[in-house]
């Protein structure tokens, strides 16, 4: 489901959570999560809003908090400060006891969205027409449900940015090629780290429905679906040099979401948790450039006053959808919770659920 539907079937906040103050409304969620108690559990992603992050009883990437949500077994309200697609994979890994709520249904991702299953069955029967029973289909974990379902139907796997490069090894063992879901980026560069050349890379074009590549198509060992990450796009070349011109000795780190182009000429590029951990194990007094999401920006900036530490991009915005929860929708979620007017539920079907598992498991099983 895309941030579009997802709006659709959403009241908009109620007048009440707008007017209230700050303070009333960080004292409301200190008051529903002292009433709750352990029955609720608030996962909050790393980009994240401060004002949001500050009540998290745990932070970390989309599956890390999917899975320490499922073995907390004492919750039974997961409110999931993140986006759509997290929350699903927090539904399918947490037992029938226990309900996913996302305090804002607007909190899609773009990058999720760049996938639908409509497309991806309609690719997947071109290939097959085009390369036979030789590819693989694999999806980063910043995918719709319904991805996860189809990946793991057709014995592929889910990755993360930080487990890529063991996955598509393990791909690559089990079939000739692999299709890579949905961020050509995370893609590109992990297959270039592994050692597969640029020129055995194509392109899949779900909007045209076509093969984007030059050459003879046996050549082709990953196949990359034309979909990226709205923010980390916008880190470029540019932004690169401007920082090597104005702090020579300052070390660039990103995030493998970035362009090849990019990545290649950063210092070091890695997950979310792979940054913060370099920040928080450097020198003070060593000086950084960070090609990541603004808010973990900002929230290192903070932490590590000792460093220097800057935007890749000084003119980047915020995730748009990850703002979409703040203080006011969690508070309305958490009221709502409290008596018993449940809405903004997380529900992914069962045969879905299943095969998108499976996709989760065979990863989970190399890691």
């Amino acid at each position: 489901m895309n941030i579009f539907e997802t709006a659709e079937k959403t009241n908009n906040l109620p007048e009440i959570y707008k007017s209230m103050t700050v303070e009333e409304l960080e004292e409301r969620v200190k008051e529903v999560k002292e009433k709750l108690g352990k029955k609720l559990f608030i996962p909050g992603h790393h980009y994240q809003r401060d004002e949001v992050i500050q009540f998290a009883d745990a932070t970390g990437d989309s599956l890390k908090l999917a899975q320490i949500s499922a073995e907390n077994r004492d919750a039974e309200y997961i409110v999931f400060c993140g986006v759509h697609f997290m929350a699903e994979t927090a539904d399918i890994l947490t037992t029938e006891n226990q309900t996913v709520f996302l305090p804002d249904m607007r909190a899609g991702c773009s990058m999720a969205d760049m996938a639908d299953i409509h497309q991806t069955e309609r690719a997947w029967k071109k290939l097959t027409e085009l390369f036979g029973d030789t590819v693989i289909p694999i999806t980063y974990v910043n995918s719709t449900a319904a991805i996860k379902a189809f990946v793991g139907e057709n014995g592929g796997a889910t990755v993360t940015s930080s487990n890529a490069e063991e996955m598509v090894t393990w791909a690559l063992k089990q079939k000739e090629r692999i299709l890579f879901l949905p961020d050509q980026h995370l893609g590109r560069n992990t297959a270039y780290q592994l050692g597969v050349p640029l020129e055995e890379m194509a392109i899949w074009n779900p909007a045209e429905n076509r093969l984007e590549y030059e050459g003879s198509v046996e050549k082709i060992k990953v196949i990359l679906w034309k979909g990226h990450c709205s923010v980390h796009e916008n880190f470029t070349v540019a932004n690169v040099e401007a920082v090597r011109k104005k702090y020579s000795e300052m070390t660039i780190i990103v995030h493998p979401e970035c362009s090849r182009e990019v990545v290649a000429l950063s210092d070091l590029a890695g997950s979310t948790n792979y940054i913060i951990n370099q920040i928080a194990n450097s020198k003070p007094g060593t000086s950084w450039a960070i090609g990541t999401e603004t808010n973990l920006v900002n929230r290192l900036i903070k932490q590590y006053p000792d460093r220097h530490i800057i935007s890749l991009n000084p003119y980047m915005c915020s995730c748009l959808t990850m703002n979409r929860i703040d203080l006011p929708h969690l508070v309305w979620c958490l009221d709502s919770i409290e008596r018993g007017e449940f809405s903004n539920i997380i529900n992914v079907e069962e045969e879905i659920a299943e095969k998108a598992k499976l996709a989760l498991d065979r990863m989970l099983a190399q890691s």
